[in-house]
């Protein structure tokens, strides 16, 4: 018998033979066999029990159709070398199992060796090149030496290409990292990366760790050692302390290496040191064999390299955190918040909201305990909220005093977050109990943009400051409606303004006895191109909510103190012109002196101005208001308090204003033909006697409700019975006949 002759693999009839025991996938290379002949998966296990390759032995798996061979394969994810029969189900079943394998699957690594009992269904060469095939062999051909010979070298040019592709995905994610340092998950990107690459150096799969001290986004203590980055089975404690994985041992080596700023080489494993003198990383390795001296010195030359681009990532997630993450609080800041917006709402099932809870009064903390107790009082807020959301959302400061948290509908209901402030919150030197407004935001409400989103909760949260009850409103389309057309009313109040559009109309007051005009009350206009007009109760508000109120305002009276004068040039004297006066006129500082100087400037005299003040006015700073009115009093200008009864002023105050008139309001003279309709007009009337004024009932539309307030001692009236606001020119001929 010749050598060749016991070299060769005779195929037998046998049982199927079940696969060995599995080993862990840095131990063994793995094998697939594909043949629908029992005999050929016997002999071949026979023939490759005992091979080892780079100092592994192969792990051998079975199939017996293509279409188990791409089953088994989708299983694998290291698969080094396939062996698979031409003909089985079908006459190219193999080269059909090839293609998917390569142009399917995209599985370019593994090798695969052709074998066929049947020569006539040789690949043509095209299909070798095409689908990368290592080799083609008649079952005749494989000896046990040539089959030993045709795994060695696929397993070895499998190696080759597995440890060139792992060390372009390393390359790749630390360039990757690089030109995106400002990401969140740079770091750890850029970890991941390391590892990759150094495992690849050593023709290792990628299974390891990268940790360091570091502070991250809401930790307080830079001692903790975190994962920053990992690869393989340890992939799922990125961000986690180290003494937090379930290995004592890796971490114990670990610690010691960042003490020791010393590589660690052991049987088994290597522990590699990365940084400098602020910037400390180990890297943990699962070697499964001794690093050699050559393979040592490679290292050091990567690590010295790798050390700047690490410290580069380091110092750029430091700046990260400064622009992302609030300083304070350790929560995410505006910036952060804004950005998660966009993102969580297509990261979720369950439906999505943003809330911002405002501290009401916080101000009034800081004035009057000082910023740091204010400072205390953020941090104990921002932990209430972090215990109570931080797990199922995000949570932010979003200003100031204003809080953000993103979270599940379910979860984040008014009720819920309106119960954390019903026990008070302690400081270091204080017991604050506070309340709170919330504005909510369903996600798939607030659009796309993360700015107009955060507006769109700043609206809800805007209007639940102003609600009174229950502190909490949904963000609805028709409030950013109404804000829009509010912001359209100012712009085109201005550009009117500027361009002396507004009208100022008067209204006749009579004397009620002499049935004669005595004064006049400059009413305000808006008209419009349609001849219509916006109502003062629209525009009135929205001119001091901007501010524009104090500029009209400053004309208002100008004109008014001039038309007293042209009133007087035209022989009409003791013609009287009441103006009424916001509040954010009274707390300008220039307006004793506006109205000082538009009398003086125009010739008049006390008596022939009169201002109007609210009692809502009137109480918003009682002191402030008796203050200005008592130096207006001192120019001879009368004053007049309009809409009396209708608030809550105390008579206390009334006793102390300066005031020559009061006015019964609308709504009191509207009801003198109801049953006790004239109770509180009449109850006015007389106080306004006891206190020495003029009262003057507005709204009279029917001669009946002239006769009643006549009869309670009324002295003067104006409404629709007498006459209504008009313009100028029809006012001068009926002062020229009622006068």
């Amino acid at each position: 018998m010749t050598r060749s002759d016991h070299d060769q693999i005779m195929f037998k009839p046998e049982l199927k033979v079940q696969p060995g025991a599995v080993r862990k996938p840095n131990d063994c290379w793995h094998v697939l066999i594909v043949d629908d002949d029992d005999e050929v998966h016997h002999v071949t296990r026979l023939a490759l029990s005992r091979l080892t390759v780079l100092g592994r032995p192969l792990q051998l798996h079975h199939a017996s159709s293509a279409a188990e061979c791409l089953k088994t394969l989708a299983t694998l994810d290291d698969l080094a070398v396939i062996l698979i029969d031409v003909v089985m189900e079908s006459e190219d079943a193999g080269l059909k199992a090839v293609r998917h394998i390569r142009e399917i699957m995209e599985r370019h690594e593994v090798r695969i060796i052709l074998r066929t009992g049947q020569p006539g269904y040789a690949p043509e060469e095209s299909v070798v090149r095409e689908y990368d095939i290592n080799d083609y062999k008649t079952k005749s051909e494989l000896t046990h030496n040539t089959l030993t010979t045709v795994m060695i070298s696929s397993i070895r040019s499998y190696q080759q290409i597995r440890t060139i592709n792992q060390n372009r995905l390393g390359l790749q994610k630390i360039i990757s990292a690089g030109a995106s340092l400002m990401e969140q998950h740079s770091l750890h990107e850029f970890s991941e990366g390391v590892i990759t690459q150094i495992s690849s150096l050593l023709g290792l799969r990628a299974e390891g760790l990268l940790c360091a001290h570091a502070k991250l986004d809401d930790e307080e203590s830079e001692e903790d050692v975190y994962i920053m980055g990992a690869a393989g089975s340890y992939a799922p404690y990125i961000r986690h302390k180290l003494d937090g994985i379930e290995d004592a041992h890796i971490a114990r080596l670990i610690h010691t290496c960042l003490q020791q700023k010393q590589h660690i080489y052991t049987d088994d494993e290597s522990v590699l040191y990365l940084g400098n003198e602020h910037h400390k990383a180990a890297v943990y390795l699962q070697t499964r064999c001794t690093v050699s001296e050559q393979d040592k010195a490679l290292l050091q030359v990567f690590l010295n390299n790798i050390a700047i681009g690490y410290e580069n990532v380091s110092l750029f997630q430091q700046l990260r955190n400064t622009a992302y993450i609030d300083p304070l609080t350790r929560l995410a800041n505006r910036n952060e918040f804004t950005r998660l917006l966009e993102t969580q709402q297509d990261c979720h099932v369950a439906p999505q909201v943003a809330v911002l809870i405002d501290i009401d009064h916080f101000s009034d903390v800081n004035d009057g305990l000082g910023q740091e107790i204010g400072n205390e009082l953020l941090v104990a807020v921002a932990s209430r909220l972090k215990t109570a959301f931080g797990d199922s959302g995000v949570v932010a400061r979003v200003d100031a005093d204003v809080f953000g948290v993103i979270g599940e509908e379910f979860n984040l209901t008014p009720q819920s977050i309106l119960a954390l402030f019903e026990s008070p919150f302690s400081t270091r030197d204080q017991v604050l109990t506070i309340n709170a407004s919330i504005g909510i935001g369903r996600l798939r409400e607030l659009g796309d943009h993360g700015l107009t989103m955060l507006k769109r909760v700043y609206i809800a949260l805007n209007s639940a400051k102003k609600e009174n009850t229950r502190h909490f409103e949904y963000y609805a389309r028709a409030m950013e409606e109404e804000k829009e057309q509010r912001l359209q009313l100012i712009r085109q109040l201005r550009i009117d303004f500027a361009l002396q559009k507004l009208r100022i109309w008067y209204q006749p007051q009579y004397d009620l006895k002499t049935r004669r005009i005595v004064s006049l009350e400059a009413l305000l206009r808006w008209p419009q191109a349609d001849g219509s007009f916006i109502p003062p109760g629209v525009f009135i508000p929205i001119a001091e909510y901007s501010g524009l109120i104090l500029s009209i305002g400053a004309w208002v009276l100008e004109s008014v103190c001039a038309q007293i004068a042209m009133f007087k040039t035209a022989g009409i004297k003791d013609m009287r012109i009441a103006v009424n006066v916001s509040m954010p006129q009274f707390r300008s500082p220039q307006f004793v002196s506006q109205v000082a100087h538009a009398m003086k400037r125009h010739g008049v005299t006390g008596g022939e101005l009169e201002l109007e003040i609210t009692e809502s006015v009137l109480m918003d700073d009682p002191e402030a208001i008796i203050l200005c009115l008592t130096r207006l009093k001192a120019l001879g200008v009368r004053i007049s308090i309009d809409d009396f009864g209708t608030g809550y002023s105390s008579l206390s105050y009334l006793r102390r204003l300066p005031l020559d008139k009061m006015k019964v309001d609308r709504s009191f003279v509207r009801d003198l033909g109801k049953q006790d309709g004239g109770i509180i007009a009449e109850t006015i009337v007389r106080l306004g006697e006891n206190l020495g004024l003029v009262t003057i009932a507005e709204g009279v539309e029917t001669a009946e409700q002239e006769q009643m307030m006549i009869a309670m001692g009324c002295r003067e009236a104006q409404g629709y019975y007498f006459a209504r606001p008009m313009p100028l020119e029809d006012l001068s001929d009926l002062l020229q006949t009622k006068h």
